[in-house]
């Protein structure tokens, strides 16, 4: 049977190493020994509530009620549980379970396997766990290590991380690191260069730095200040890197925005606007309203609901312009279609329609088709076929030649 070594409710006692367990009474305060001060236990400590350890504690365990302060190190072997309280800690804290139902303040760094918070954890050092899971609010200030945080509000880390899985279901800042997965129902923040498998989240993403990852899920604003590789971004409303961006694809419902190029090597698709400074290049470019760019570049195929503002044009297989689209810039394609009362400068291509009512400049091409009420305002040419239909305005004679301009 273990000893018990017992202090009495409201005492004020001095102890050094006690051997077996350790009660003590409410409102009781304890000093150690030493330099610094240390109460050594080879059981477990059971704190009655309100107790105060004026130096570092070590024990098999601790369970407590209500209100604990150690004004030290905390070292339990195994672990740690808190009823109806909080926990401060000024020092660092090292065991491998801990439980504290209201909050749990660590001045130094935290060292567990698992930890359970109900409120808040705040930590002044460096996290290092395997697992984390807190009700309200997670603050650190040093480094973050662990495989599992899972935090039910806010979370807010002021270094670097190194995170496996990552759930927030508020808000969530981070100084730059890796997580390899982050799911936040909010915001997400990552004020440094990230390196990232997944990210997740319903509102508002922020980035900065050089980043680098897999698969992006947003419903609202993803934001870039910085460069950003990638595989795929879906996003409901609007993506702006400031820099550079690279990878596969990209879904958006609203805006793309981009301060350097854009390059995918699958489909770039948006329901409202492209602007990229440099050059965008894609598979497929398919866009519901304008695309502006230096250079526009696909493998396949350019359909744009409104207009395309360029100034090296646009280039590849197939390009298609929505009605009463408009297009500053050249065109170079395989096959190009100008919808209806659509505007077009040059254009430049194997099979080329100008739907009813399309206006262009210059209109170069193998095979030609000039609906109604068109209107050219340069020349035509063409290699193979011409076919203009009535009510069409020529600026001059359409001309057949044996090579084209490109």
């Amino acid at each position: 049977m273990n000893k018990k070594t017992t202090v009495p409710p409201r005492g004020k006692t001095t102890l050094d190493f006690v051997e077996g367990d350790l009660v003590v009474g409410r409102r009781a305060v304890i000093d150690g020994t030493g330099t610094p001060p240390t109460v050594k236990v080879s059981g477990t400590v059971y704190c009655e509530g309100d107790n105060i350890f004026q130096c570092t504690l070590s024990a098999q365990n601790l369970e407590a009620e209500d209100n604990v302060t150690i004004h030290g190190d905390l070292e339990i072997e195994n672990s740690v549980k808190a009823e109806d309280g909080r926990l401060e800690v000024y020092g660092k804290m090292i065991a491998k379970r801990v439980d504290v139902d209201a909050v749990l303040s660590v001045t130094k760094d935290l060292q567990v396997e698992e930890v359970d918070v109900g409120g808040s954890l705040k930590v002044d050092g460096s996290v290092k766990a395997e697992e984390i899971d807190v009700g309200g609010s997670f603050k650190a200030k040093g480094e973050v290590k662990a495989e599992k945080i899972d935090v039910g509000g806010s979370l807010s880390i002021e270094s670097e991380v190194d995170i496996t899985k990552l759930e927030v279901g508020g808000t969530a800042k981070v100084a730059g690191g890796k997580i390899r997965k982050v799911d936040v129902g909010g915001s997400f923040e990552s004020k440094d260069s990230l390196e990232f498998e997944e990210i997740n989240v319903g509102g508002v993403v922020r980035l900065s730095g050089e980043n680098k990852g897999g698969d992006v899920d947003v419903g609202g604003l993803f934001k870039v200040e910085g460069d950003l590789d990638f595989k795929d971004i879906e996003v409901g409303g609007k993506v702006e890197i400031t820099g550079s961006g690279e990878g596969c694809e990209i879904e958006v419902g609203g805006k793309v925005k981009a301060g350097k190029s854009l390059k995918l090597s699958g489909n770039l698709e948006v329901g409202g606007k492209v602007e990229v400074n440099e050059e965008v290049s894609a598979r497929n470019i398919e866009v519901g309203g304008s695309l502006r760019s230096r250079k526009a570049t696909a493998e396949e195929r350019v359909e744009v609901g409104g207009s395309i503002i360029t100034v090296e044009g646009v280039t590849a297989r197939f390009v298609n312009i929505g009605r009463r689209g408009k297009v500053l810039g050249p065109i170079k394609a395989d096959q190009v279609i100008i919808g209806r009362d659509a505007h077009a400068e040059e254009i430049y291509g194997k099979k080329i329609l100008l739907r009813s009512g399309a206006h262009a400049e210059n209109v170069y091409g193998e095979n030609i088709t000039i609906e109604s009420h068109c209107h050219i305002s340069g020349e035509v040419q063409y290699t193979g076929e011409l076919r203009i239909n009535s009510h069409v305005s020529l600026a001059k004679e359409p001309e057949k030649v044996d090579k084209l301009p490109f």
